[in-house]
């Protein structure tokens, strides 16, 4: 709570006094990115087709992940003290594990889609998003057409795979990240 006080420029006693405890404070400052994550799930598990729900899921998160570069931080840290956090990921899982069932159901979805497989989607385009910055901000929507192929089953409806970025836009990115080194801070600021 100290550190989040000096960050926010408050004293601690004004941090306290607007969250009673730390739970309070995790829930504030994750609540919209949790929500958005949550009203997804809950969206697209109302789409009548099923791999059309699950591609729209995975873009979806995809595109949250492009908006909001913490968000895939949200998705991949343990709050346990936040307990109401915790159960809307819960919850959102659940709706995730219902949507798989339902694609691969439908035929569309591949035998050997496993949940993990969307962390590892999300760390693919977290890097993805990281490395090419400003230079190249839609480079993820190739990553995840790409992906999605993967995922499919034959004979399952493909997206097209978007134009890839120009050869420069790409050369720039990587000069960024030549100089500024891939686990640093400004590798992952516009």
């Amino acid at each position: 709570m100290a550190s989040v006080a000096r960050e926010a420029g408050v004293g601690k006693a004004t941090l306290s006094r607007r969250f009673a405890t730390r739970e309070e404070l995790i829930n504030a400052v994750f609540a919209d990115r949790m929500d958005g994550y949550a009203g997804a799930v809950a969206e697209v598990l109302a789409d009548p087709d099923p791999w059309h729900g699950f591609t729209g899921y995975i873009h979806a998160v995809c595109a949250m992940q492009a908006a909001d570069r913490g968000f895939a931080h949200v998705l991949t840290m343990s709050f346990p003290a936040a307990k109401a956090l915790e159960a809307r990921r819960t919850e959102s899982y659940n709706g995730f594990l219902e949507l798989i069932a339902r694609a691969r159901k439908s035929g569309h979805l591949r035998e050997d889609f496993v949940p993990e497989d969307l962390v590892i989607l999300q760390m693919a385009n977290a890097g993805v998003i990281a490395a090419a910055g400003d230079s190249a901000p839609d480079a993820w929507r190739r990553l995840f057409a790409h992906m999605i192929r993967s995922y499919a089953a034959p004979g399952a409806p493909i997206p097209a795979v978007p134009e890839a970025p120009e050869p420069t836009a790409l050369y720039r990115a990587m000069v960024r990240l030549a100089r500024t080194g891939p686990g640093s801070a400004q590798a992952y600021s516009p």
